[in-house]
């Protein structure tokens, strides 16, 4: 295995130094594309409207790869989740059926408030500062792992997560339609109002996307901490055997 993951890194940076070869050489003005990130930066107000061009890049810019991302994303939470059935009885769920004790249990539930703030606070900055859907939405399911790993009862309905990341997820979309419905006939182009660079309501969809991003990541994440904990199989399998009696 280690052989095999050793040839995958090598191959990949053998990739990644012909492609940076091969765009000099085939490229018809190699001083353009070297100026390629230059341009992005003087490009980013005034396509954008967001203070931070990282942001512009990656929602805007390049926004079929973000959603390409959160598409991986998904697949992988729903991988988790098709799998988890296999160890609902055994495995990871023997580590969930110890609390941890009354300070984890209770420090657990005292900071979720406080980790679920500055995660929506970095999902709602990312358009101003370093941060976004991501890194927000991720930091949204700590809080709920967290909780989960002191917790003798594990009940989190992934019922819910469920609805709450198809909802998400079809806001992107539909924010990237928008663009289509515009005169500019382009998906996820900027449609809204930008503002004012530097304010919180600025950017125009960009924050919007950002906000789906983060509610789908999270969603995501805490439905494939929930179905390793086995618990949400755990209760359907009582529910079932209740109806059997």
């Amino acid at each position: 295995m280690r052989k095999v993951i050793g040839v995958l890194l090598i191959a990949s940076f053998a990739f990644f130094v012909f492609s940076l070869v091969m765009r000099d050489l085939w490229a018809e003005d190699p001083a353009a594309v070297r100026t390629l990130g230059q341009a992005a930066i003087e490009q980013t107000i005034p396509q954008s409207g967001a203070a931070n061009t990282v942001t512009a890049i990656v929602v805007q810019f390049r926004g079929l790869d973000t959603l390409g991302e959160v598409t991986v994303l998904f697949l992988s939470a729903l991988g988790v989740a098709l799998l988890s059935g296999e160890f609902a009885g055994r495995g990871l769920k023997e580590v969930f059926r110890d609390d941890g004790g009354f300070i984890l249990y209770n420090g657990a539930r005292l900071v979720l408030p406080i980790i679920v703030l500055v995660g929506v606070y970095i999902v709602a900055h990312g358009h101003l500062s370093p941060g976004g859907g991501f890194p927000g939405g991720v930091l949204v399911a700590t809080a709920v792992y967290a909780v989960l790993m002191t917790g003798v009862k594990n009940e989190l309905s992934t019922r819910l997560m469920a609805v709450i990341e198809g909802f998400a997820g079809l806001a992107f979309v539909g924010l990237g339609l928008l663009g289509l419905l515009s005169d500019r006939f382009s998906f996820l182009a900027n449609v809204l109002p930008k503002g004012s660079p530097g304010m919180l309501f600025s950017a125009g969809i960009i924050p919007l996307i950002y906000a789906a991003v983060g509610t789908k990541v999270a969603a995501e994440l805490s439905t494939l901490v929930t179905s390793l904990t086995g618990s949400d199989y755990a209760s359907a399998e009582k529910e079932a055997q209740g109806g059997k009696r």
